[in-house]
């Protein structure tokens, strides 16, 4: 049974020893939100939180080291053996006037106020592991038996509240293999003006933990099907229907990176610039919006079936070494959804692109045999654009014949160069 799971959960000493402390001087003190919910799934928290009845300066007063980390919020730290426990005073809010955070916030006595506050029934239980009490006042165990994301209580409130609350709903259903409950569900689409008033950094995390899951499909079809897509990824939303299926099955088979996995589910639906710009309005860094168009702009590699070496080589200049092995798992997940007649073949090309570059090939001017000063004595200029050009041309050549790139036979390609320019 899951209630079994609470009590032989192997809770930390420094948190066990912080609520058994507030508990001796009559405060109510309980592990809260998604510790409690993972380890009624069998799942090692990543973290606990700590919920109490003492105000923040009764958390001070009751141990001898205490950070003031968000006291107005009702936060403190408690650093003891060296280990930081965050305690939070139960508490009720104020009116959510801006669509993320609420507009004051009363310290409460009550766990269960505390708990109505929250998000989804299955963030919303308590528990005391001193004394083996699970409060679970909305039914959070019973939905996580069923495999159910609820709002607590009314989910348009909760939605209007906070407009990110739809996404994590969807992000949950992902993650956890769970459903939506009907009428949570039915409430993101009403609810959708306050998700647009949303940051962006926090669409792009809940997206990424989304993307990244066992079930990205599944996500990626609540997004649609609900309106979340539309408005934060219009470029996937508005594809056909098979075109959009096509993506999210792509990027459901690819390796769990979030490159590989936003580039699998762009590939087809938009150019690399166009994915470079989606990433980047998404707040991913710049590196990461660079991966991913380059990626995008690459993906069709059963178009190269056929190509010389010369041609291969050019595109694993283009792409660089380090992202090879991105660019060969977007191919595969594409053509495995897409063509799986034609795996073999783009197998066959990936073997031919990993020959190449393991012969290491020079793709960069930092890689020729000679340097540009070398480039400038054999010339006999300074510099100028013109040593960009000879720079190029020597490129160009040792692409279509690595062999070339020995200095001396470099400088012999300058002089027919230069004496083809008339210089």
């Amino acid at each position: 049974m899951m209630i079994e799971s609470l009590h032989r959960a192997d809770i930390p000493r420094p948190i066990l020893d912080v609520l058994l402390r507030l508990r001796e001087l009559g405060f109510a003190a309980f592990l809260v939100g998604g510790c409690v919910r993972d380890i009624l799934r069998g799942v090692a928290p990543k973290d606990f939180d700590v919920a109490s009845s003492a105000l923040p300066q009764e958390v001070q007063g009751a141990f001898k080291k205490v950070i003031p980390t968000g006291i107005q919020h009702g936060t403190v730290t408690v650093v003891i053996g060296g280990n930081h426990v965050e305690v939070t005073t139960f508490r009720s809010e104020g009116d959510y006037l801006d669509g993320r955070r609420p507009s004051s916030v009363t310290f409460e006595r009550d766990i269960t106020q505390d708990l109505s506050r929250r998000d989804f029934t299955i963030n919303a239980m308590a528990y005391d592991p001193t004394g083996r009490e699970l409060v679970d006042p909305f039914g959070g165990l019973g939905d996580l038996q069923a495999g159910l994301i609820r709002c607590v209580r009314s989910p348009i409130e909760r939605f209007s509240e906070d407009g990110l609350r739809p996404m994590r709903a969807v992000r949950f259903a992902a993650v956890l293999g769970f459903a939506l409950d009907p009428a949570t569900r039915d409430a993101i689409p009403p609810t959708l003006p306050v998700f647009k008033k949303v940051a962006l950094e926090r669409v792009r995390e809940e997206f990424v933990k989304l993307l990244l899951s066992p079930r990205a499909e599944l996500g990626l079809t609540l997004l649609g099907e609900t309106g979340l897509l539309e408005v934060f990824l219009p470029e996937v939303s508005r594809a056909g229907d098979e075109a959009i299926r096509l993506a999210r099955a792509s990027a459901q088979v690819a390796p769990a990176e979030v490159e590989i996995r936003l580039a699998a589910l762009l590939a087809d639906l938009v150019r690399g610039s166009q994915a470079r710009d989606i990433a980047l309005r998404l707040k991913f860094p710049t590196k990461v919006a660079d991966t991913v168009g380059l990626l995008v702009e690459h993906a069709r590699l059963e178009n190269r079936i056929g190509e010389a070496d010369p041609s291969l080589r050019r595109l694993l200049a283009q792409v660089g070494p380090g992202l090879l092995e991105p660019l060969l798992a977007v191919a595969h997940a594409r053509i495995q959804v897409r063509q799986p007649a034609r795996l073999s073949e783009v197998l066959e090309l990936q073997e031919r692109l990993r020959a190449l570059l393991a012969a290491k090939p020079p793709l960069t001017s930092k890689e020729l045999a000679l340097s540009g000063k070398d480039i400038m004595a054999a010339l006999g200029i300074g510099p100028s654009p013109q040593v960009g050009e000879a720079t190029r041309f020597l490129l160009e050549a040792v692409l279509d014949d690595p062999t070339l790139n020995e200095s001396e036979r470099l400088k012999d390609l300058l002089k027919t160069w230069q004496a083809g320019k008339g210089g």
